[in-house]
Protein backbone atom coordinates (compact mmCIF):
# COMPACT_ATOMS: atom_id res chain seq x y z
CA UNK A 1 0.00 0.00 0.00
CA UNK A 2 1.42 3.81 -0.85
CA UNK A 3 2.46 4.88 2.07
CA UNK A 4 0.87 8.09 2.17
CA UNK A 5 -2.25 6.64 1.25
CA UNK A 6 -1.63 3.69 4.85
CA UNK A 7 -0.75 7.52 6.56
CA UNK A 8 -4.29 8.78 5.43
CA UNK A 9 -6.04 5.70 6.58
CA UNK A 10 -4.41 5.62 9.86
CA UNK A 11 -5.72 8.97 10.57
CA UNK A 12 -9.29 8.67 9.27
CA UNK A 13 -9.63 5.48 11.66
CA UNK A 14 -7.60 7.70 14.54
CA UNK A 15 -10.31 10.47 14.20
CA UNK A 16 -13.40 7.69 13.78
CA UNK A 17 -12.18 6.39 17.12
CA UNK A 18 -12.06 9.59 18.59
CA UNK A 19 -15.46 10.10 17.31
CA UNK A 20 -16.98 6.78 18.95
CA UNK A 21 -14.89 7.64 22.71
CA UNK A 22 -16.90 11.55 22.62
CA UNK A 23 -19.94 9.50 21.67
CA UNK A 24 -19.51 7.37 24.75
CA UNK A 25 -18.52 10.14 26.91
CA UNK A 26 -21.56 12.23 25.88
CA UNK A 27 -23.95 9.21 26.51
CA UNK A 28 -21.92 8.68 29.80
CA UNK A 29 -22.36 12.55 31.10
CA UNK A 30 -26.73 12.77 30.09
CA UNK A 31 -26.90 9.61 32.50
CA UNK A 32 -24.96 10.74 35.31
CA UNK A 33 -28.43 11.38 37.34
CA UNK A 34 -29.98 8.20 36.21
CA UNK A 35 -30.32 5.75 38.67
CA UNK A 36 -28.45 2.57 37.91
CA UNK A 37 -26.70 3.04 34.76
CA UNK A 38 -23.80 1.70 34.03
CA UNK A 39 -20.74 3.74 32.46
CA UNK A 40 -19.71 2.81 29.05
CA UNK A 41 -16.09 2.05 27.97
CA UNK A 42 -14.74 1.55 24.39
CA UNK A 43 -12.00 -1.15 24.28
CA UNK A 44 -9.59 -0.97 21.91
CA UNK A 45 -7.91 -3.96 20.12
CA UNK A 46 -5.56 -3.73 17.08
CA UNK A 47 -6.24 -5.97 14.05
CA UNK A 48 -4.12 -8.16 11.87
CA UNK A 49 -1.76 -6.19 10.01
CA UNK A 50 -3.66 -7.84 6.58
CA UNK A 51 -6.95 -6.79 7.80
CA UNK A 52 -9.34 -3.82 6.51
CA UNK A 53 -9.51 -2.31 9.47
CA UNK A 54 -6.67 -1.41 12.15
CA UNK A 55 -8.61 -1.28 15.56
CA UNK A 56 -11.62 -3.30 16.71
CA UNK A 57 -13.32 -1.57 19.05
CA UNK A 58 -16.06 -2.85 21.34
CA UNK A 59 -18.43 -1.19 23.88
CA UNK A 60 -18.37 -2.80 27.73
CA UNK A 61 -19.59 -1.71 30.90
CA UNK A 62 -18.12 -0.54 33.97
CA UNK A 63 -18.91 -2.45 36.59
CA UNK A 64 -17.93 -0.65 39.56
CA UNK A 65 -20.98 -0.32 42.15
CA UNK A 66 -22.30 2.93 42.45
CA UNK A 67 -23.36 5.02 45.20
CA UNK A 68 -26.41 3.16 47.60
CA UNK A 69 -28.51 5.74 48.89
CA UNK A 70 -32.08 4.89 51.13
CA UNK A 71 -34.66 6.41 49.44
CA UNK A 72 -37.45 3.75 49.88
CA UNK A 73 -40.00 5.68 48.66
CA UNK A 74 -38.14 5.69 44.77
CA UNK A 75 -39.50 3.56 42.06
CA UNK A 76 -36.16 1.75 41.40
CA UNK A 77 -35.66 0.95 45.53
CA UNK A 78 -34.61 -2.81 46.29
CA UNK A 79 -36.75 -4.29 48.71
CA UNK A 80 -34.25 -2.82 51.46
CA UNK A 81 -34.74 0.70 50.42
CA UNK A 82 -31.39 1.62 48.52
CA UNK A 83 -31.15 2.95 44.68
CA UNK A 84 -28.29 2.55 43.21
CA UNK A 85 -26.77 5.53 41.59
CA UNK A 86 -24.95 5.67 38.35
CA UNK A 87 -21.11 4.90 38.55
CA UNK A 88 -20.16 7.88 36.17
CA UNK A 89 -17.79 10.51 37.11
CA UNK A 90 -18.82 13.76 35.46
CA UNK A 91 -14.83 15.44 35.92
CA UNK A 92 -13.53 11.67 34.71
CA UNK A 93 -15.95 12.07 31.71
CA UNK A 94 -15.03 15.34 30.93
CA UNK A 95 -11.27 14.78 31.12
CA UNK A 96 -12.12 11.86 28.64
CA UNK A 97 -13.90 13.78 26.18
CA UNK A 98 -11.08 16.44 26.53
CA UNK A 99 -8.59 13.71 25.64
CA UNK A 100 -10.30 12.46 22.78
CA UNK A 101 -10.87 16.00 21.32
CA UNK A 102 -7.49 16.46 21.51
CA UNK A 103 -6.46 12.90 19.64
CA UNK A 104 -8.98 13.82 17.27
CA UNK A 105 -7.33 17.12 16.41
CA UNK A 106 -3.77 15.08 16.13
CA UNK A 107 -5.24 13.10 13.61
CA UNK A 108 -6.67 15.52 11.58
CA UNK A 109 -3.51 17.49 11.30
CA UNK A 110 -1.71 13.91 10.33
CA UNK A 111 -4.44 13.45 7.63
CA UNK A 112 -4.07 17.18 6.64
CA UNK A 113 -0.46 16.68 6.12
CA UNK A 114 -0.42 13.80 4.53
CA UNK A 115 -3.06 15.00 1.82
CA UNK A 116 -0.58 18.26 1.30
CA UNK A 117 2.56 15.85 0.87
CA UNK A 118 0.43 13.63 -1.29
CA UNK A 119 -0.47 16.68 -3.56
CA UNK A 120 2.55 18.06 -3.88
CA UNK A 121 3.62 14.47 -5.30
CA UNK A 122 0.57 14.87 -7.98
CA UNK A 123 2.38 18.47 -8.84
CA UNK A 124 5.72 17.27 -9.03
CA UNK A 125 4.62 14.24 -11.16
CA UNK A 126 2.79 16.45 -13.72
CA UNK A 127 5.83 18.18 -14.40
Amino acid sequence: MNPLKATMMQAIQGMELQTKRMGLSSENISNVDTPGYQRKLLMVAPQLPNADAFLETRVQLDRTEGVRNFDPDHPMADPDGYVTQSNVSLVTELADMREANRSYEANLNSFQQARTMYRSLLDVLRR
